[in-house]
């Protein structure tokens, strides 16, 4: 799970990032020129929707204010700094800061945070999603296929999750290539996103009884990640 982390302070951002290590989060840090024109170039994509961590830097409330008030819907948490007063974890809230993380918070716990404010945006309520044969988990884990464990890379799995999120709906290769890959500096052409998919087609089908890709091209729009029995109903009413 990729994330956006800013934190102004080199000594703060070191010992941030060696907080984040060892969990399920991918951090990509970011400075204060992401908030202005990158942010602009982010929203005009809208299909990047990593989350993005502020550190505790003094100027975090006016920094939500400004990536709000740009439209920018992604998820957005904060680590508070021990000046700040009791007051104002709510007001870093009611800015439009989706979570006030604990100052002593590790990786995990902040990879467990964004995936429940990842749920709630997709409007799935427990930690795990079922299409057909295929369990799929929030919290990083490899997918359960026919109940069995499907081992993904972590590019494989940035697309995998993002697919079954969107689960029956076409999501665009554009969309899918922003999600794993986003504000990157180093971006590869977008047909690797093909070479993914068509990787994963193959572990999802080797897996699964039935033998189904579950991953559908839809000539022109992209791709859906769809049950078998949804594909033929949809077939069907075509």
């Amino acid at each position: 799970m990729y994330l956006y982390v800013y934190e102004p302070r080199e000594a703060a951002r070191r010992a941030l990032l060696d907080r984040l290590r060892g969990s399920a989060l991918q951090p990509v840090t970011v400075e204060e020129t992401f908030f202005g024109s990158d942010l602009t170039r982010l929203n005009r994509k809208g299909s990047d929707t990593r989350a993005i961590l502020i550190g505790a830097t003094p100027r975090a409330l006016a920094l939500i204010r400004a990536i709000r008030k740009q439209g920018c819907q992604n998820p957005l948490l904060v680590l508070p700094g021990q000046a700040l007063g009791d007051g104002d974890p709510a007001r870093l809230l009611d800015a439009g800061a989706d979570d006030v993380l604990s100052p002593r918070a590790d990786g995990a716990e902040i990879a467990s945070r964004i995936n429940a404010i990842n749920r709630r945006i997709y409007g799935h309520a427990a930690e795990s999603v079922t299409v057909g044969e295929v369990e799929a988990f929030f919290d990083g884990r490899d997918p359960e296929v026919s109940g069995e464990r499907v081992r993904l890379s972590r590019r494989e799995h940035a697309i995998f999750q993002h697919l079954v999120l969107s689960a029956n709906r076409v999501v665009s290769r554009a969309a899918i290539y922003d999600a794993v890959y986003g504000m990157d500096d180093d971006q590869p052409f977008d047909k690797v996103i093909d070479v993914y998919i068509c990787k994963l087609r193959k572990k999802l089908s080797t897996a699964a009884a039935s033998g189904h890709q579950y991953i559908e091209t839809v000539y022109g729009r992209g791709y859906k990640f769809s049950a078998a029995d949804q594909k033929a109903a949809t077939i069907a009413a075509e």
